[in-house]
Order: structure tokens, then sequence, then C-alpha cells
């Protein structure tokens, strides 16, 4: 322990006898000595002096330069671009990189959710609950970026930024095929990138941009991961009924104070303002229900009687040709849902839910995880978040803000994205693969082993059964010679018998001739 510097200090009081003083900061111990005092200080004021006299003077030394401008330099840099859509069409993306290195970075693709979403995903404020509004797009790009990742966004077809709609025709004719199309298309400008690393690309999806997430995954072999946040596990016309229906009969049952059914306008006074105003309006300084709503006129309105058929016929009137935004509804409605489909990604799988998501609620992200490890996929990863909600945004009560991306979200994401023990078990998972294609090789092997030796065996019968017939063959040659050389010999017999009859007759004739010589007459 360092008690500090003694200090004598010569006093003209030897009358105190050894004591401690305690004076603020200071502690002496005085002794008496002959007429003199010696004190001992400890020196902290001094300490704490010289540290205020060293901080001023940093202080001071860092002030006499213009700014510090290097200290506050960005970790990521931007490069604007131009996609080709095809067709005529191009669209505004921006490409994030790391500020230090020239890479390849690992590669990210955003694929944002529906309505007119620009490449920051922009949210304004009466949706965002927040002044600025919201840019989740922008928080993801640049998070990642400051960390290695090289991550481009792009505005969605016939949009600009902020939202704003350039292209009334275009977006309101746009389907499902199409975004999926400008997905692909944005895809292939990220991996022509030199800064990117084409072989370790990552499609973040949100929203409706899962759907186009885990299909140009199944169809595009050399993306490593997909990330789905707020991921839809059904069909978009299975979860247009529960926005529109479900989801309002549990959120006015529960607002429904006395459980009897009915809706009291006081009771609506809690709900969301967009809910609100959907149903009560004050413009004769009174609280009213509106026109239509209040059928019966009790005062009251019925959440089954009333409330759900109204539900139900805004569904309907979505889903027809009146609606301008049906082209689109429409387009998802043929499409298999994610459920069907996600078991087929052979990808890194990062789910990403809100439990207070009520845009896709967390059960669905729940069935989707139970189908991977159905399937037995070797690398799928499900976080949900208490009281966030379908932007990862705080919840508060019946009222869910699309507002920022809360820190800790961005944190899984690229710790997920980094972690080296995925690419261990994305090993193991490959080599199980490999050595269950050994075995099975080994197996249709063992099979063309057994069938080739049937073969080989079947062959040989057939050899032996043409040895025979050969040998038997060879046994009738060696008759028919036998036969030939005795037919011959007997030709050979004949043929002298025939010389020697021939011989016999001529000289009968002779004879016969000389005889009848001698008997004619002179």
């Amino acid at each position: 322990m360092t008690l500090g510097k003694i200090i004598d200090l010569n006093l003209p009081t030897p009358i105190l006898t050894s004591q401690r003083l305690s004076f603020g900061d200071h502690v002496l111990k005085a002794s008496s000595t002959k007429g003199k005092m010696n004190w001992m200080v400890f020196e902290r004021e001094r300490h704490t002096k010289n540290a205020l006299f060293a901080g001023f003077l940093v202080i001071l030394l860092l002030s006499s330069f213009p700014q510090a401008s290097c200290l506050k330099e960005e970790a990521f840099k931007r490069r604007d671009l131009a996609i080709d859509l095809g067709g005529g069409l191009t669209t505004d993306a921006q490409l994030t990189l790391p500020s230090v290195g020239d890479g390849p970075f690992p590669g990210v693709l955003l694929v944002h959710g529906s309505g007119n979403t620009d490449m920051d995903e922009y949210l304004p404020p009466e949706v965002s609950g927040t002044e600025e509004g919201s840019r989740p797009f922008l928080q993801i790009a640049e998070y990642l970026s400051e960390r290695g990742f090289a991550v481009l966004r792009y505005n969605k077809r016939g949009i600009g930024m902020n939202g704003t709609v350039l292209d009334l025709e275009v977006v309101t004719n746009t389907v499902f095929g199409e975004l999926q199309h400008d997905a692909e298309r944005a895809l292939e400008i990220l991996m022509q990138q030199p800064e990117v690393e084409a072989d370790d690309i990552t499609i973040i999806g949100h929203s409706e941009g899962t759907w186009i997430a885990i299909r140009i995954t199944i169809e595009e072999p050399g993306v490593k991961n997909i990330v789905l946040m707020s991921a839809a596990a059904h069909n978009l016309k299975d979860l247009l009924y529960y926005q529109l229906v479900e989801r309002n009969i549990d959120m006015f049952q529960e607002i429904d104070s006395d459980h009897d059914g009915s809706i009291s306008i006081q009771e609506v006074y809690v709900l969301p303002p967009v809910l609100a105003d959907a149903l009560i309006e004050n413009s004769t300084g009174d609280w009213l229900w509106l026109p239509g709503i209040d059928q019966d006129e009790d005062g009251y309105v019925s959440i089954s009687e009333e409330l759900v058929p109204l539900w139900e016929q805004t569904f309907e009137y979505l889903t027809t040709a009146e609606f301008p935004g049906c082209i689109w509804f429409r387009s998802h409605f043929g499409l298999r849902s994610n459920l069907d489909l996600i078991g087929n990604v052979s990808s890194g799988i990062l789910i990403l839910q809100g439990e207070g998501d009520t845009q896709t609620p967390v059960e669905g992200a729940f069935l989707l995880e139970q189908r991977l490890t159905e399937v037995g996929h070797p690398d799928h990863t499900l976080i949900t978040y208490p009281g966030l909600g379908h932007s990862f945004y705080p919840v508060e009560g019946l009222v869910q803000w699309l507002g920022p991306i809360q820190e800790q979200v961005l944190s899984d994401l690229a710790s997920w994205l980094r972690d080296p023990a995925r690419g261990s078990r994305d090993l193991e998972a490959k080599l199980q693969t490999a050595e269950s294609t050994i075995e099975a090789l080994l197996g249709q092997l063992g099979d063309l082993s057994s069938e080739l030796a049937w073969k080989t065996s079947e062959l040989e019968g057939l050899v032996e059964e043409l040895q025979s017939e050969s040998s038997s063959l060879k046994n009738s040659l060696a008759e028919a010679e036998s036969d030939a050389t005795e037919l011959e010999s007997a030709l050979d017999s004949y043929r002298n018998l025939t010389y020697v009859a021939l011989g016999i007759a001529a000289i009968a004739i002779a004879v016969n001739l000389v005889l009848i010589l001698r008997r004619r007459p002179i």
C-alpha cells in the first residue's frame, strides 16, 4: 500500500501526542519530538491536480487541430448503381462496402417486404412511431458493412427514394414473378462486383421478401445462406385472412372488457389510431360510430354479427378486380407456401422473428423450424424476440409501430453470419452427405458385383453348353469323316470294278468281232 510522501513541517506545538488528524482529502500523522513534529501527508490532492492538469493539456492539444475527422470516419463506403430490369425498366441500387480492404467480402442481398418500398425499406413517421421514420434495410446494410460484408439493396420497380411512386402503371401492375425476377437480377449484379466473394452470398428477405428468398435459393445453388426476417409460413391469401379477420377478432375480444361480445365507443379508444379511425369519428364534437358500423343503432357493435361480416367483406374486396392492388394479390394466391418449400433449401437458414408480430405471427416461424427439423436440415437457427413486432421494434400494447430494428437483432444477425462453428457444422454435414453417398455407391457396387457374378455364372453355363455342343459336333464330324472315308473306299472299289467290267466287256467285244470275221466267207 502506498502511503505517499512524508513532508516535514516545523510547528511550535510540541504538546501534541501521537494522533491522526483529518482535513478533507489530507490525512496527517502528528508525533512529538524535541520541539519538532513530523507530518505525513498523503498526496491525493496533488495527484488529482496533476491529473487534471494533464487532461487539460490533452484537451488543449486536440483542440489545436481543425477537426478530428479521422476519428469520425465511417467504417463503410457506398457505391450507387443502376440495375437493368429488362423491358426498358431500370432501378436505383446502392452497394455498401467495408472502408478498409479490397475484398473479396462476403456478399449480402436485401429483398424487401410488400408495399411501395425503396432500398432503405423506408417507413414514414405515421407507421414507424418516430419523428424521422425508420429505415430497417439501411440499418442492416451499414451494420453489416462495418463488420466486413458487401451489402446490396435496391428500389422496387417503379419506386423512388422514401417510397415515392415514379411510375404508377408499373407499380399497380407488378406481379410476384416480376418481383422475384428483379431480386434475381440484383443477385447477378451483386455477384459481378469485384469486391464480392461470389461463392459466399447471403440473401436476407423481410416479410414478402421471405417468399422470394426461399425460391431464389432453391434455384440458385451458389447462395450460401438465407435469413428470413418476419417470415411468412403460409400463402398470402391465408395470411391476409388472418390479418383482416382472425387477428381483429382476437384484438376486439381483448378490448371487450365486460366480455359480452359487443364493443362500446369507449372501449374503441384503446385501439391503435389506424383501427379506431376506421370505426369512429368526431366530426360533430362527440365520438360517434361511422355510418354502417352500428347497424342496429343500439350504441354497441357486436363482434360476431356486425364486425366479422364487415372484415370478411373487406377481405373479399381486396381479392376482387375492383381493388387497385388485386393484380399483385392474385399473383400470390397460386404460389406454394414457404412451409411447403423450405425443406428443399440446402443453404444455411436463419429465422428471426418478433414474438409480438401481428402481421406474420410467431407461430409460423415455429412451423418453419419444425419442418426443417423434420427433414434433417443440418444448419438452421430460429431466434425469437419477446416484445418486438414486425420490424423488430418494441410493441406498445395493441399498437405495433414499425420503428427501427433493435441493436440485439442486428448483433445476432452478424454473429450468425460470422459464426465459425456453423462452418464446422456445414463441413460435418457435407462429410455426412459424402459418407452417405459413398455408402450408397458401395451398395450399388455390391449390387453390380452380385449381378456380374450371376451373369458370369450364366455365361459359364452357356460356355459349357457350347463346349458340349462343340464336342458333339466334333463327334458328328468325325463320324461324317469316317462315313466319307468308307464311301470314298466304296467308290474306289466301285470304280475299280467298273474298270474291270469295262475291260471284260471290251475283250468280249473283241472276241466276238474276231469270231464274226472268221465266219464270213472269203
